[in-house]
């Protein structure tokens, strides 16, 4: 092919192309090797060349090229042709790296952002929310974050502050004049967004007691709010040394964006605390209270909620002192967790009221029962609990003396010295749930070393064993008694919990609730 026609061909690529002889001499370049590399011309041998990457791939044959040259980034590959000539085809790729680049940049954001994400969704207190918050930063968006908030529930209305510097975050609190000394704090607590800005050591001066004391001379600072629930939850404070690079615009949207999530975060988990702390005061008010002592009568109860995280359900009992003995309750609302345990509390509230004007078990079922026929069904929603309530007498003889009616419950139990459990029949109509409903009572007299164990049907309905699915039964349930027969109450009751729990192996069950009574002398 004519030399000329060749060369016409080549200067067509949109590839620098250079020819180079046995000894690395250049003899023939095309015209975007000319502009490319404007050092490398015919005549130049590429050992000892500018071109540092072409030198290095033919001083140690290598067949590829990649590097930095004139600020550009060019990529290429060595041909061999005959007579040991080598052809060299070199492409500029500096806008492919630079897409390349962008594309892995924002990637990193993203992937930021997911992982910040969850993180900060896992924060249901606000204490770990916070640590998240200026944790995370560091050190993808920053060499140092700062978080400064109010505190809520105080009387103070004193700053305080979590800082991170790639180490331990450490906590502490501050006046308004540090606050006031950091560029853009105090706008950022009213929800005002700042704008990158050079800090320099010069202009920090007052807030000192917000920067750890080795941050180096220069700096750039980022102060975005942390949007909250109906109002700013806090401020995130961003500096990076002087050592790198300020804020790109896509840096602060992405700063912003963390800010928003992690403000976010803190109002949930300061919505979850006080929500925690609404329920541990529900569930105190609503826990089985400690058993009064009574003179002439041994008690025990026992108690299993149903739901996993709040330990009230819908079974309760309850034990009432009285002149000459007490008055017992032992109950189960229809429905499970804190809206079976809402009309627990009412139920106790109203027999706490009623005992008041009326004493005897049958009639205090009537009232109670008028009382929550009276609760509007959208509060109730058509809620109603069967409930065994009954007195304690101790007699002079040592014996125990018991009245129980019934309201829809099932049976009592007694168990006698030599381990026979017999049902104590009440019956009854559940109280709370249809106009005139009819209650029954009877009575037992408790000899020493006799017991009487009132529960609800979450013993016996427990399921568990081999197969997961099979219920504790009444047979289980009696076998446990008789074998604890002449025991304390305490011990009954703590056995047959043990045995159920056993039983359930650790998976969810009904509510238990279990009221032990007893005479005072023997057993």
């Amino acid at each position: 092919m004519d030399p000329e026609l060749a060369l016409e061909l080549l200067d067509g690529l949109a590839e620098a192309v250079l020819i180079t002889d046995s000894v690395g001499q250049v003899v023939l370049v095309n015209a975007t090797a000319a502009a490319l590399l404007p050092e490398l011309h015919p005549g130049v041998g590429l050992p000892g060349s500018p071109v540092a990457m072409l030198a290095e791939a033919y001083a140690t044959g290598a067949d590829h090229v990649d590097g930095e040259h004139r600020d550009r980034r060019l990529r290429g590959v060595r041909r061999p042709l005959a007579g040991d000539r080598s052809a060299w085809y070199v492409r500029d790729v500096t806008d492919d790296h630079r897409h390349a680049e962008a594309l892995r940049t924002e990637r990193g954001r993203t992937d930021f952002l997911a992982q910040a994400g969850r993180r900060l969704g896992l924060a249901l207190q606000r204490d770990q929310a916070l640590r998240a918050a200026a944790t995370l930063p560091v050190p993808y968006l920053a060499d140092l974050a700062l978080v400064v908030y109010l505190p809520t529930g105080t009387v103070e209305y004193q700053p305080q502050w979590i800082r991170h510097v790639g180490h331990e975050p450490t906590l502490g609190a501050t006046d308004w004049d540090a606050v006031s000394a950091l560029p853009g704090l105090v706008e950022a607590l009213d929800g005002e967004a700042g704008v990158p800005r050079p800090w320099p050591a010069g202009e920090r001066d007052g807030a000192g007691p917000l920067l750890p004391d080795d941050l180096g001379p220069a700096a750039t600072l980022l102060v975005s709010p942390m949007p909250g629930a109906g109002r700013t939850a806090g401020a995130l404070v961003l500096v990076r040394a002087g050592a790198r690079e300020g804020f790109d615009r896509r840096d602060v949207e992405v700063a912003r964006e963390f800010a928003a999530r992690a403000g976010a975060a803190m109002a949930t988990a300061q919505l979850y605390d006080e929500q925690a702390h609404l329920a541990r005061v529900l569930q105190n008010s609503l826990l089985p209270p400690d058993l009064p002592a009574v003179d002439g009568v041994r008690l025990a109860g026992g108690y299993r909620a149903a739901g996993d995280s709040l330990r009230i359900g819908g079974d309760f009992y309850d034990v009432l002192p009285t002149d000459g003995g007490a008055l017992f309750a032992l109950g189960d609302v229809s429905g499970k967790g804190v809206g079976a345990a809402v009309l627990t509390g009412r139920v106790r509230q109203s027999l706490q009221t009623l005992r008041l004007v009326e004493h005897r078990p049958r009639e205090l079922l009537g009232l109670l029962d008028r009382a929550l026929l009276d609760i509007p069904d959208a509060a109730r929603r058509g809620q109603f609990t069967t409930l065994l309530l009954g007195t304690l007498r101790p007699e002079p003889d040592g014996g125990l003396r018991v009245r129980v009616a019934g309201g829809g419950h099932p049976a009592p139990l007694l168990v006698d010295g030599a381990g026979t459990v017999t049902p104590v029949q009440v019956g009854g109509m559940p109280v709370g749930a249809v106009p005139g409903a009819r209650f029954d009572e009877t009575e037992v007299r408790l000899r020493p070393g006799e017991l009487l164990l009132a529960r609800t049907d979450g013993v016996t309905e427990a399921r568990g064993g081999p197969s997961g699915t099979e219920m504790f039964g009444e047979r289980r349930l009696h076998r446990a008694l008789a074998e604890a027969a002449g025991s304390a109450p305490t011990t009954l009751v703590d056995r047959v919990l043990h045995l159920v729990d056993e039983w359930c192996g650790g998976h969810r069950h009904d509510d238990v609730a279990m009221l032990a009574a007893g005479p005072a002398a023997g057993g």
